[in-house]
């Protein structure tokens, strides 16, 4: 009896052993996995074989001590995915996002038996992924988050047919091709999330996403797919957010109001919608977002959007709008942030009732055909990034009614007050905030003005395309922001100034990262941020006179240096070779004398060099960078000599 009672305890003990820790099994498998990282980031410190795996740093398990978890999200974890954690038989949960994992991702992970939460996303993962063959079991998978790889090839197609409780997938940011699937809409019953955009999906939307009754995400945008939108998708009454910008869609609006639930509506940029915004917008009034920017749109602004009360973003620009938009009445939008309208056809005055928008932080009216003078309602705004390039008057009460704005941050007004006076002795004393400011192209008169000199946040100055005469002011140096200026394109004299080659952000590589509530455009491209435009001084098509100063050779953080069309003499300083930084340098049309110097070949980056009309002479200097500028780069310099790698 004694010996059966012994016998049992050890039974009970041997239970409660094996209940305590995990398996040898699933111990191995784990080291195994743990094998493939050529950079573990110390998991090996808390891996140790002998040990209960259990208790490993992002490993999980059940009460029965199987591994259902594992957390290794940016670890900075390298190497490849081992296919042996498919070896965890109970395994429910893998993340091991946001790391450097290269290689392909193992079939067995997609197929597992197991696996309901599989997210690789944010790595450098690579390879095609195959469709699995007909005869797979139905598999388990809830959510798939393989975003932000480098997989490339067809995207799968008949893998979603064995995936009945397909949830979530989230493929964007990928280099997919095909067109968009639709079987996970007919075999998994649940399926609510469909992210593809930023890839290279082509063909048209499928009206079968239309049978996806309980999606409430679809977001496709930054493909290849052009059609029609389908009148189906708009029979998704689910659906919270439609993001499908830059394709090439066509169509209208018509039936967006069956979309009752809408929280988010992105159809912009690239598209060719046409057509109004129709009336029936005003039924969604979930609606939060509105961004149909760069499309083919036309009509007036339908008053029923004010009955849209939860919007907070409209985006309409670079379409065809217009009508009196003093008649549309905001103030009902009372969450609204920001209000993009740039280069469409509204008229009338700025709507008054703007300024009753309490949230409103961005505000851009740009290229429209507005008229008038600001309203002093405007602040009432503390908080606001301001753009409005139209046809307003009145440059003086402009500036005074928007410097009381304490916290502006961006001032983009170019392209009014015409003919106008630069304001010399207002009294300015707001703009504490202020860090971009743009007065160009309104060919105004007078000088730089010294109330510039309290703008103590300014990073950017543009006063380019004016009438503004005088000299460039020594004070300019004092603003410790400033790192992009542009007064080109006026009538400025004197030489240019030695105190501005003290000008401490051209000196430094320092930036400081601050993001535009509003994206700004220059050139056709567009900036989210200061930071992104390059550190610049162009002083180009002026009256300036004098030799460059070889102080600019300080000015190491200069991007783009534009001298051109002045009446610059002397030679071109030695101290240029130190700007390494320089991208663009432009001295033609100028007086500038001598030989070129020949160390100019060290600055690497120079993609647009020009000095040409001047009287210069001797060899052009070669190698590097020079080796790629051709023949229009030296017009004008008949004394100038070298063979010229003609690239016409």
């Amino acid at each position: 009896m004694k010996a059966i009672v012994g016998l049992g305890l050890v039974m009970l003990l041997s239970l409660v052993s094996l209940a305590t820790s995990c398996t040898e099994h699933e111990s191995n498998s784990l080291l195994q996995f743990l094998a493939g990282f050529s950079q573990d980031s110390g998991l090996t410190k808390s891996w140790e074989k002998g040990t209960d795996c259990c208790t490993w740093e992002g490993i999980s398990c059940s009460q029965d001590r199987t591994v259902t978890d594992i957390f290794l999200a940016s670890r900075g974890l390298q190497g490849f995915i081992s296919p042996f954690v498919g070896n965890l038989t109970g395994l429910l949960r893998l993340n091991l996002s946001y790391n450097l994992l290269s290689g392909d991702l193992p079939l067995e992970l997609v197929s597992s038996r197991g696996i309901i939460v599989l997210d690789v996303s944010f790595n450098q993962l690579s390879g095609d992924q195959p469709d699995l063959p007909s005869s797979t079991p139905v598999l388990p998978l809830q959510v798939l988050n393989i975003s932000s790889n480098l997989f490339t090839g067809r995207f799968p197609s008949t893998t979603w047919k064995v995936m009945k409780s397909l949830a979530a997938l989230n493929a964007s940011n990928n280099s997919f091709i095909g067109q968009i699937p639709t079987a996970f809409c007919v075999s998994a019953p649940y399926f609510a999330v469909l992210e593809l955009s930023y890839n290279q999906f082509s063909g048209s939307i499928p009206p079968g996403l239309g049978s996806c009754s309980m999606l409430a995400s679809l977001s496709t945008g930054h493909n290849n797919l052009s059609g029609t939108l389908t009148d189906e998708l708009f029979n998704i009454n689910l659906l919270e957010h439609l993001r499908l910008p830059n394709n090439q869609l066509e169509g209208s609006l018509q039936g967006i109001s069956r979309l009752t639930n809408l929280v988010t509506l992105d159809l912009g940029g690239m598209n060719k919608l046409h057509g109004n915004i129709p009336d029936s917008i005003g039924k969604i009034r979930r609606l939060e977002e509105i961004h149909l920017n760069d499309n083919n749109m036309s009509g007036e602004l339908p008053s029923t959007l004010r009955s849209c009360t939860n919007l907070k973003s409209i985006s309409l620009r670079r379409n065809g709008f217009s009508g009196d938009l003093s008649r549309f009445n905001f103030s009902m939008l009372s969450n609204l942030k920001t209000l993009d309208l740039v280069l469409n056809n509204f008229t009338g005055t700025i709507p008054e009732s703007i300024y009753s928008c309490s949230n409103i932080i961005a505000l851009r009216l740009s290229l429209n055909k507005f008229s008038g003078q600001f309203s002093e309602g405007i602040i009432s705004r503390k908080s606001l990034s301001f753009q409005c390039n139209n046809s307003l008057t009145n440059i003086t009460s402009a500036l005074q009614i928007l410097s009381s704005c304490r916290n502006l941050t961006t001032l983009l007004i170019g392209y009014n007050f015409m003919g106008e006076a630069m304001p010399a002795d207002v009294k300015i004393d707001g703009f504490n905030s202020l860090q971009v400011l743009a007065i160009n192209s309104c060919s105004l008169s007078g000088k730089i003005p010294t109330w510039l000199l309290k703008l103590t946040n300014l990073e950017m100055l543009l006063l380019f395309d004016n009438q503004l005469i005088g000299p460039i002011p020594d004070w300019i140096s004092t603003l410790n922001f400033l790192f992009h200026i542009d007064i080109s394109n006026n009538s400025l004299t004197g030489k240019i100034p030695t105190a501005l080659m003290e000008t401490p952000m051209l000196k430094t590589e320092k930036v400081a990262h601050k993001v535009f509530e509003l994206p700004v455009y220059n050139s056709k491209l567009q900036y989210s941020m200061p930071s992104a435009f390059p550190k610049a001084l162009k002083l180009g098509s002026n009256n300036l006179t004098g030799a460059i100063p070889p102080e600019i050779g300080e000015l190491k953080a200069l991007a783009v240096l534009d001298l051109s069309s002045n009446k610059l003499y002397g030679e071109i300083p030695q101290s240029l070779c130190n700007l390494t930084s320089l991208q663009t340098l432009d001295l033609s049309r100028n007086c500038l004398i001598g030989a070129m110097p020949a160390s100019l070949n060290k600055l690497h980056f120079l993609s647009v060099f020009n000095v040409s009309s001047n009287e210069l002479e001797g060899p052009i200097p070669t190698g590097g960078q020079f080796d790629t500028f051709d023949s229009s780069s030296y017009a004008g310099n008949v004394n100038l000599c070298g063979t010229l790698l003609s690239h016409d």
